[in-house]
């Protein structure tokens, strides 16, 4: 029976022949019964139950192999060899499906471990411990992933002790088995057990398989399982040379090794890997096989410390290996990838398109490479590639960008899928994202299976709610027709239904979605919260005052608001997690579509179950500073005093509520500005155009309760924006998740940029210190910008109340410096703050001066904390050391030769303003220290050679001037044409300064050289050109002055003026491109926020005007009127007309258009054209200008009836008294003119007896001498003059009232005129020939009659003054001899 049954199995083994094991299952089974039935006594061999059960079970009939180990338990057969294999075949058979069976789990060790202690007792039986444990390793692979080594620990540790015990051949074996163990200790966090098991695995390793020692001792490093002494001793003791060459590298490896002396580890790593080694044939083999591996690891290391250029010698060394194995090829390609990647990491961050485009192109080629290496078969290269593709797709996956991510990541699951990775988490995350991928694009039967996949995944539960809650939203989703049960599944459809929806809906469908989602969550009290903004449910009551309403709203407000709370006290903990999600996504959606009421609302239903949230908002507002305008009486959900149970939230949940607040503050600050008023800024009311009745008297706003109860209101709505983002803060602290804090710090500070320019710093510093200690507590290592710009804003804003504001000029503060060396002491507050800011600031130097790459943060960042740190300094009166920097700052890195040239530069600004002065390098010496820096950011050079300039120029050293501006505009020139146009604009800037600086110290140095006089004006035309480079009309028109007085002095020339000519026009385009421009407020933070020496202080509002140039206009209508002589000067009318028209056009309607006016009305004349309508701007002015200009006009005309037009309006407009003067000449020149032009004698004549009575009836002046009155003299004088030619004894009776010369002389010119006019033969020719005699005599008489009178006066007066100089004499001789007796006297005693 026995030899049947052994042939039959050996058939059955030999051939698979699954009928042979059938027929002897049956022998044995009908034997096993006869045995027991029939013939007891018969002989049977129990060992074929075992057999036939192993055969069975190689064949995949596990049933009939289990049916042969229970008959062969029931046998009760002799103690051998087949028990232990009896054993192994039941735990082969109760191997368990998955890792959710730990019952069977226990079951199937259970028997393996019954099977190792039978075998361990008899030597002849080791091979079934052995057996066993290699068995055992292939049922417990599935416990392998991560959250379940820990159930491997017993077990495996105690086959690892059996296996020493009887001292397994296979060590390679051995020591597989003890670093996996070793791996479970750690991964169960048994620190210490770990240690203890690797003082006894590490020796064995290390004897026994060395190719392994380099895991082991990798692992002991890594998780600090050495002590750190014994490590650093082993480094540096000599004898390490003498370790094998794979040890040394791997030493250099770790990280303790990494913080311990990171630039050896740059500088050695990579030569010590190519030392050279005698060695044999196969040593060489390993040798190689170790330095790939090594060179693989550097690389890696490499990229981890950014260290491109090892890296890339590691690949080219790798390449040059010519390695034949496919899969190190797949593996290097892969590296070469992630090098790619590397180098474009920024670009990509910022998501240029190029950029984008380049990182798919490397995943494309990375998903090539998965494909050849799934061809391969090789798990370990597959699961590299996978890694690597995974970290190359992660900067991509944002909601716009990760479609084309689709495939990639498919092909990576599926791949590691096939192969059964445990690299669990990996695919867990991949599925999430692929079903994202397919939910975007409207799939959700993939997603959901994806989603399914991810759960089983999970195997340490992160994110199990997360896909739970997605795969249930996807499943409603599917669901047609049905109205969930569930409140928290009608919201959830709800907003599904609402994220569907296009563009082009109108903002009141997508609100009623979100509407009905917020009223299946909370109905009853969601209308309400969502009402508080209705203005339309608001009643002022009786009330009609003028801040009744905006009072009503805010008490409204906070009525509705405060039903929040109630929602949540009766709704209690149910659905608690499940719910914060979906007001959290609620919240979302809304802000995303821009229905911010509803978004608002959801933010405060999800904030309320932030229980932890009230406490600390309670505690930091009793702490806190109060806010302008009174303590707040608002009560919001921050103030309330009741609250659920505070329970502790999953940290999901958490992150989910930090998110929240970053969006509730967000909406509020988009509330208060719709009701007019910026975050932290107090509301201003609005002007009052309503009608009152006579003798009205308006309230102020501030004695109005009204008006004080709505400013409560919205300033407590600033503080409960504020509020959000700290508390967020606080859960990123609290959860260990740096982006939360980040984030935080980056919307305090946007959202507040209004009060940081304005300098209102100090508002903020109760949360900004808030926040810096949340970011000392976490050890930050985020983004060391932000953190610069945080303690700039804090430490400005402790330091900026206690800058004077009215300091001297840099001049009058350089002649006071001796006599400020003692300054008044400042009070203890203000030394406190001070001091504090400058601890903040050093804090923040040391913490970015470049030490560790990941923390180097841009000059202009740093620039702006050194400029606060040494006003800090000063006002401190502490002096700065001859390093130029902090204490704690290294000397000797290219960082470090930049802040000492930055702080110099600072400390110049500095001086001279009346506050303690520093100490300061020569100017010399900082030209060669900026010199020899090498500058990260060619702005901030730029930036310090325009300063260094200006320090220069102040100094009056123009060698220095001169060399720093050259070499500034050189360098900027050549950065504006790589930057982009913000960059560019700031160099223009630069640029615009320096050259401005070397045309004003040019001028200063003329010594008479009228060449530099032009080299001067040519660079301020270069400012003026990078003025409107940079856009800014502001320093345009600075350089546009300069320019005008620079050419001020050769202006009176007419070839002068025509040199200037091709220059002025091209001043006066760019004037006009710029002025163009729509001139944007400067959001640029200011270097200095305080008064300083330095050119941005009021470098802009330099360049005086000289009196022809008062302002702007001024200047520009001066500088047309410059271009319009010049074509006068070559008697082109017509090119003087256009540039007078474009003139016109440009400059604004004021007053300074009237000259060009002027000259366009003459200019016309001249050419023929009709003028009348430009006199038209001239009908304000007064009536001697308008008759000044008609008669420029008649001078100009070319017709004789233009011109006698011209002469009739330029008489007849002068009406008003005290122009007599005026038309009296103008009447002669006009009678003048008709002469010439042969008008008839009686008009001519006319005209001059008109000018004669005008002077006749003139009022003599009042210093004019009074003659002796005459006889009948008054009553012929009020007789007046009659019309017509003056009769002889008129003019002689009234000859003696005339005193002026000026009217004589006029007299007598027009009696001469009237003379030459008439004919000789005329009656009247004598007499006006007379009269004209007579005049003549009288100026005479009384040109004698002044004389003597001043002659008489000047003889009295110098009389006087020779008796007072006498006297004055007297005097001096009675002093001196006064003190030459009081000397002699001493002598005679």
């Amino acid at each position: 029976m026995d030899l049947v049954i052994m042939q039959e199995l050996a058939r059955a083994e030999s051939q698979q022949d699954a009928a042979s094991l059938k027929r002897a299952y049956q022998l044995i089974k009908s034997a096993n019964l006869g045995k027991s039935e029939l013939d007891p006594w018969e002989s049977f061999s129990p060992n074929l139950f075992v057999q036939c059960a192993e055969q069975a079970l190689k064949m995949g009939q596990p049933q009939v192999s289990e049916d042969c180990i229970q008959m062969y338990f029931k046998v009760k057969g002799p103690v051998t060899q087949f028990l232990g294999r009896a054993h192994l075949c039941k735990a082969q058979l109760c191997t368990p499906k998955s890792t959710d069976n730990l019952e069977e789990f226990e079951n199937c060790v259970t028997q393996y471990m019954k099977a190792i202690n039978f075998a361990k007792g008899e030597p002849r039986y080791y091979f079934l411990v052995f057996n066993a444990s290699v068995l055992y390793w292939q049922m417990v692979r599935p416990f392998l992933k991560p959250g379940y080594r820990h159930l491997l620990i017993p077990s495996l540790s105690q086959i690892v002790n059996v296996l020493n015990q009887t001292e397994e051949e296979d060590k390679e074996w051995r020591a597989e088995l003890m670093l996996e163990l070793l791996e479970c200790y750690l991964q169960a966090g048994r620190k210490e057990d770990a240690a203890k098991f690797c003082s006894t695995a590490a020796p064995f390793i290390k004897s026994n398989v060395p190719q392994k020692y380099r895991e082991i001792f990798s692992i002991m490093v890594r998780k600090s399982l050495l002590r750190k002494f014994i490590l650093r001793e082993d480094i540096h003791d000599h004898d390490i040379l003498k370790m094998k060459q794979d040890l040394l590298p791997l030493l250099l490896l770790s990280e303790y090794f990494l913080c311990y002396n990171t630039e050896f580890v740059k500088k050695n790593m990579y030569k010590n890997i190519h030392q050279p080694h005698t060695q044999s044939a196969l040593h060489c083999r390993r040798a190689r096989k170790s330095r790939i591996l090594l060179l693989f690891e550097l690389a890696h290391l490499s990229l981890t410390l950014k260290c491109t250029d090892i890296c890339s010698d590691c690949l080219s060394d790798l390449k040059k290996i010519e390695s034949k194995d496919p899969g190190k090829l797949i593996e290097i390609e892969c590296l070469e990838c992630e090098l790619e990647a590397f180098e474009i990491e920024n670009k990509v961050k910022l998501y240029i398109r190029s950029a984008v485009e380049t990182q798919l192109s490397i995943i494309q080629r990375l998903d090539a490479a998965l494909q050849r290496a799934a061809r391969l078969g090789a798990p370990r290269v597959i699961q590299v590639v996978c890694a690597t593709q995974w970290n190359v797709c992660l900067p991509l996956l944002q909601h716009n960008l990760r479609h084309h991510l689709l495939k990639p990541l498919t092909n990576i699951a599926e791949i590691l899928e096939k192969v059964d990775s445990l690299m669990t988490l990996l695919r867990c995350q991949v599925h999430m994202e692929v079903a994202h991928i397919e939910e975007d694009q409207d799939r959700p039967e993939p997603a959901m299976e994806h989603l399914l996949k991810a759960m089983h995944l999970d195997s340490m539960g992160l994110y199990q709610d997360k896909l739970q809650m997605a795969f249930s939203r996807l499943h409603l989703c599917t669901m047609l027709y049905q109205v969930p049960e569930r409140d928290e599944d009608r919201a959830t459809m709800a907003i599904e239904q609402a994220k569907k929806a296009i563009p082009k809906d109108s903002v009141r469908k997508k609100r009623a979605l979100l509407v009905n989602a917020g009223l299946a969550l909370a109905p009853d009290t969601f209308q309400i919260v969502l009402d508080s903004e209705n203005e339309a449910k608001v009643s002022a009551g009786k009330s009609k005052g003028r801040f009744s309403f905006l009072a009503a709203k805010a008490r409204h407000y906070i009525v509705s608001v405060d039903k929040a709370v109630g929602h949540l006290r009766r709704l209690g903990n149910e659905n608690e997690g499940s719910r914060i999600q979906i007001w959290a996504e609620l919240a979302k959606v809304a802000r995303k579509q821009g229905v911010w009421d509803v978004c608002r609302t959801a933010s405060r239903f999800c904030l309320l179950y932030d229980n932890i949230k009230m406490r600390k908002s309670q505690t930091r507002t009793r702490k806190g500073k109060k806010k302008r305008g009174g303590d707040v009486s608002v009560q919001d959900f921050w103030d309330q005093p009741e609250s659920p149970p505070q329970r502790q939230l999953h940290p999901d949940l958490l992150r989910s509520i930090a998110e929240v607040g970053f969006i509730s503050a967000e909406a509020t600050v988009h509330f208060l500005r719709s009701e007019g008023v910026e975050l932290n800024e107090q509301p201003v009311p609005a002007e009052d155009l309503s009608q009152h009745a006579a003798g009205y008297v308006p309230e102020p706003p501030e004695e109005s309760a009204d008006w004080i109860a709505y400013r409560s209101w919205i300033e407590s709505l600033s503080q409960y924006a504020m509020n959000n983002w700290l508390r967020s803060a606080e859960i990123g602290q609290e959860i260990q998740e740096p982006w939360i804090v980040q984030n935080s710090i980056v919307y305090v500070l946007n959202h507040n940029y209004h009060l940081i320019l304005a300098g209102r710093q100090r508002e903020l510093i109760d949360s900004l210190y808030h926040l810096l200690s949340i970011v000392k507590d976490m050890d930050y290592s985020g983004d060391p910008s932000m953190v610069a710009m945080l303690c700039d804003t804090l430490a400005r804003g402790l330091i900026i109340t206690w800058i004077p504001t009215q300091t001297q000029t840099a001049e009058k503060g350089k002649k006071m410096a001796r006599s400020n060396i003692f300054h008044t002491p400042m009070d203890v507050g203000s030394s406190a703050e001070i001091k504090a800011a400058v601890e903040i600031c050093e804090f923040a130097l040391n913490l970015t001066g470049g030490s560790v790459p990941d923390e180097v943060v841009p000059t202009s960042a740093r620039q702006q904390l050194i400029a606060t740190w040494v006003k800090a300094k000063q006002l401190l009166q502490q002096q700065i050391g001859p390093r130029l920097g902090t204490e704690e700052q290294g000397s000797s890195d290219d960082s470090s030769c930049v802040t000492r040239v930055l702080v110099a530069l600072e400390m110049y600004s500095c001086n001279g303003l009346g506050l303690m002065d520093f100490s300061v390098p020569p100017l010399a010496q900082l030209v060669k220290m900026a010199s020899e820096c090498n500058w990260p950011e060619p702005l901030v050079e730029l930036q310090t050679l325009t300063r260094l300039a200006h320090f220069a120029h102040a100094a009056h050293d123009h060698e220095i001037t001169m060399a720093c501006t050259h070499k500034a505009i050189q360098l900027g020139i050549n950065y504006m044409r790589t930057l982009g146009p913000p960059e560019a604009r700031l160099v223009a800037e630069m640029l615009c300064m320096a050259s401005c600086v070397k045309g004003r110290s040019i001028l200063e140095s003329l010594k008479g050289r009228k060449h530099l006089r032009l080299s001067a004006a040519r660079a301020f035309l270069e400012s003026a050109r990078f003025g409107g480079n940079a856009g800014s009309s502001a320093l345009v028109m600075m350089a546009a002055r300069h320019y005008w007085n620079a050419w001020l002095p050769l202006l009176s020339s007419v070839a002068n003026r025509k040199k200037a000519r091709v220059t002025v026009q091209r001043l006066i385009g760019i004037i006009n491109k710029t002025d163009d421009r729509k001139q944007e407020k400067g959001k640029t933070l200011l270097l200095h926020q305080w008064p300083t020496a330095d050119l941005q202080s009021g470098e802009t509002s330099e360049g005086y005007f000289l009196p022809e140039a008062e302002d702007d206009l001024t200047l520009r209508t001066a500088l047309y009127g410059l271009l319009f002589h010049s074509h006068a000067d070559q008697e082109d009318w017509e090119g003087g007309l256009r540039v007078l028209d474009e003139a016109v056009q440009v400059l604004p309607r004021t007053a300074h258009r009237l000259l060009i006016f002027k000259h366009m009305v003459i200019v016309k004349a001249k050419l023929g054209q009709n003028f009348m309508m430009d006199l038209q701007k001239f009908k304000d002015e007064s009536e001697d200008y308008v008759a000044r200009m008609w008669h420029r006009l008649a001078l100009s005309s070319k017709s004789v009836h233009g011109e006698l037009t011209c002469y009739h309006n330029a008489i007849h407009v002068l009406q008003k008294p005290g122009t007599e003067w005026q038309k009296t000449d103008y009447v002669l020149e006009f009678s003048e003119w008709l002469y010439h032009k042969q008008f008839p004698l009686k008009d001519v004549v006319y005209h001059l007896q008109w000018a004669i009575e005008i002077l006749l009836a003139m009022k003599p002046p009042r210093d004019a001498p009074e003659p002796e009155p005459q006889p009948d003299e008054e009553d012929m004088h009020a007789q007046g003059l009659p019309e017509g030619p003056a009769p002889r004894a008129a003019a002689l009776l009234s000859l003696e009232k005339l005193c002026s010369v000026r009217q004589l002389e006029t007299l007598a010119r027009a009696c001469t005129m009237l003379a030459l006019v008439l004919s000789p033969a005329s009656a009247d020719y004598e007499d006006y020939g007379l009269l004209a005699y007579m005049f003549l005599r009288r100026i005479w008489q009384v040109s004698l009659m002044t004389a003597g009178k001043s002659i008489s006066e000047n003889k009295l007066d110098g009389t006087v003054s020779s008796y007072l100089s006498l006297a004055k004499k007297e005097k001096e001789k009675s002093k001196e001899k006064e003190k030459l007796t009081e000397k002699e006297k001493p002598i005679e005693k």
